[in-house]
């Protein structure tokens, strides 16, 4: 990391923000399924969401409160039912919610965010959410990050949080995130949901671009089974409460709270690969040598979802050619002449010929990684270089198991 440090806290770590995480009833399971952040005072907010034509009732009523209003005081996730694709009743739904939730904590409305994971194509069970949310509101805590992390958990197999803290203008600052997702997976963004929770002081136009440069380096670009979601929501909210003086244009103090913004959002992007249903490691794509970072992307992008070689990565076979296709198909021109591939430590091709390495030892790499301690030994490295050009990029993913069949044969039986 640059000059900033891990710490604890998750969302609650900024100053001035309480959240909670409790079991209103919304899952079948019994699990926790509804989540709250407030922030003490109104925040400057930004989103990112889905690009899909058929989305969430919560997805429409971020965007048409952020394009009248980029601020808020609250979000608000349920966890069990998507409320997408619900029509009517479900942009009802959300209205309610909103309402229910702005009286409890006696704000305005349009100062609560929403956000909902679960089924698609089932509604909000209403009377459970609003019968929830004085419980909810009551349960705010500045310690409260980790039980709403969990609240919003549907198939992932861990919360996901993180804080990061660094000094500007000669105090303390914070961005702390939690984000959920695990199968439907794909950029643009995927059914994942991500918060982000800041102290610094920001424009309004500021802080709105760098979630958007922060998101197009993470979250677009992981891929679990190439499936974009409904509900893909990123909110962030930045208070101003470490009464740093307000950042309204690019400079030095600008690019180091972007930079951690941005290391916030890859941490969270990668622990949802890693946690991709039924996956065995994490794979880490990188690509140099493109004629720009899009470029660069681009080719990451596609060989992370790959299925051939994610299949490949999950039998422990270092079949690098899967890899080679997958590249000469991502729509990136480039010499194949001058393309080098490594797998790990094992350069497979270089100039573009095939080169003899130990295929036992790079098998056993494989199966190491896929042994690996949670986003640590777990993880397996493709590096590709594809000429001269001063663009690069990576992307994340994870393989292709038995089990991701079976989680999502399963999934509303």
């Amino acid at each position: 990391m640059a000059d900033w440090q891990e710490i604890s806290g998750g969302v609650t770590a900024p100053k001035g923000f309480k959240a909670a995480g409790i079991t209103a009833g919304l899952k079948p399971s019994g699990a926790p399924d509804l989540a709250l952040i407030v922030s003490d005072t109104e925040a400057i907010a930004a989103g990112v969401f889905t690009t899909s034509e058929v989305r969430a009732a919560c997805v429409d009523y971020c965007r048409q409160r952020l394009q009248n209003k980029a601020s808020a005081r609250a979000i608000l996730c349920n966890a069990g039912q998507a409320n997408a694709a619900t029509g009517e009743l479900g942009w009802q739904d959300a209205l309610e919610s909103a309402q229910a939730l702005a009286q409890s904590l006696n704000i305005l409305p349009d100062s609560v965010l929403l956000a909902s994971t679960g089924v698609i194509g089932q509604r909000i069970k209403m009377d459970i959410l609003k019968a929830g949310i004085p419980q909810l509101v009551a349960a705010l805590d500045e310690n409260g990050g980790e039980s709403a992390s969990r609240s919003i958990m549907t198939t992932d197999l861990v919360p996901k949080t993180i804080a990061l803290e660094t000094v500007l203008d000669g105090r303390p600052v914070r961005i702390g995130g939690m984000a959920k997702g695990s199968g439907m997976i794909h950029p643009n963004m995927a059914t994942m949901l991500a918060f982000v929770t800041c102290d610094a002081a920001v424009s309004t136009t500021l802080w709105q671009q760098m979630l958007s440069r922060a998101a197009n380096k993470s979250f677009n670009q992981i891929t679990v089974d190439g499936d974009t979601s409904t509900n893909d929501s990123l909110i962030a909210l930045a208070n101003g409460q470490s009464r740093t003086t307000a950042i309204m244009e690019m400079g030095k103090e600008a690019q180091e709270l972007e930079a951690m913004l941005t290391t916030v959002c890859q941490y969270l992007a990668k622990a949802i690969a890693r946690d991709g249903e039924g996956a065995t490691c994490l794979v880490e794509v990188e690509v140099t040598g493109a004629a720009d970072d899009e470029s660069a992307r681009k080719i990451a992008r596609t060989i992370a979802g790959s299925s051939l070689v994610k299949s490949a990565i999950f039998g422990r076979d270092p079949n690098w050619g899967r890899i080679a296709a997958a590249a000469g198909r991502a729509g990136v021109s480039f010499h194949q002449e001058g393309l080098q591939i490594k797998l790990g430590d094992f350069l497979m091709m270089e100039n573009g010929q095939p080169l003899p390495f130990d295929r036992p030892a790079a098998s056993n790499y494989l199966k190491t990684a896929a042994g690996g301690a949670y986003l640590k030994e777990d993880t397996v490295l493709i590096s590709l270089c594809v000429g001269n050009g001063s663009g690069s990029g990576a992307a994340w993913g994870c393989d292709l198991s038995y089990d991701y069949v079976r989680i999502n044969a399963e999934y509303t039986t």
